[in-house]
C-alpha cells in the first residue's frame, strides 16, 4: 500500500528541491485529485528516506560544566556597603532587536544603587563585561 502513491511522493518532492514536507505535498496531491493523509505521507516519505531540507533542528538545553560551579556567596546578603563604591555587580539583559538578539551588561554600584556603566554587543562574550 506504501508503494501506490509512492513516486507521485518523489516526483513533487524532488519538484520542489527537497523542500516540500508533508503539508505542501498533500496539497500538491489534492490538487493533482488524490486524498491521502499526512500520515500516510509521512510514511511514504519514512521509507523513502526523504527529509524537507527546512525541517527545524529543534533546541535542547543542557548544563555545561561552568554553569555548574559552586560560587562563594562574598556578599552574605549585606547589601549596605556605605558610600564608597567597594562592590560593584553586573546583569546581562537580553534584547531583541530584528529577529535578532543583542545584549546589555549593567554595572550597578550597591551603595548607591545607580548605574556604573553598561555595554552592549551583538555577542555575549567576557569582553563585552
Amino acid at each position: 500500500m506504501i508503494a501506490h502513491y509512492a513516486d507521485k511522493i518523489l516526483t513533487i518532492f524532488k519538484r520542489s528541491y527537497q523542500s516540500y514536507g508533508t503539508r505542501r505535498i498533500r496539497f500538491a496531491l489534492q490538487q493533482a485529485g488524490i486524498s491521502v493523509s499526512r500520515r500516510y505521507i509521512a510514511r511514504v516519505m519514512k521509507s523513502l528516506s526523504l527529509v524537507s531540507k527546512y525541517t527545524i533542528k529543534r533546541y535542547r538545553g543542557y548544563q555545561t560544566a561552568s554553569n555548574s560551579a559552586a560560587t562563594a556567596n562574598r556578599l552574605q546578603r549585606q547589601f549596605d556597603v556605605g558610600t564608597k563604591q567597594q562592590i560593584v555587580v553586573a546583569d546581562l539583559i537580553y534584547i531583541r532587536v530584528n529577529h535578532c538578539w543583542n545584549y546589555l551588561c549593567v554595572l550597578l554600584n550597591l551603595s548607591n544603587r545607580q548605574i556604573a556603566g553598561y555595554r552592549v554587543g551583538k555577542r555575549k562574550t567576557a569582553d563585552l563585561v
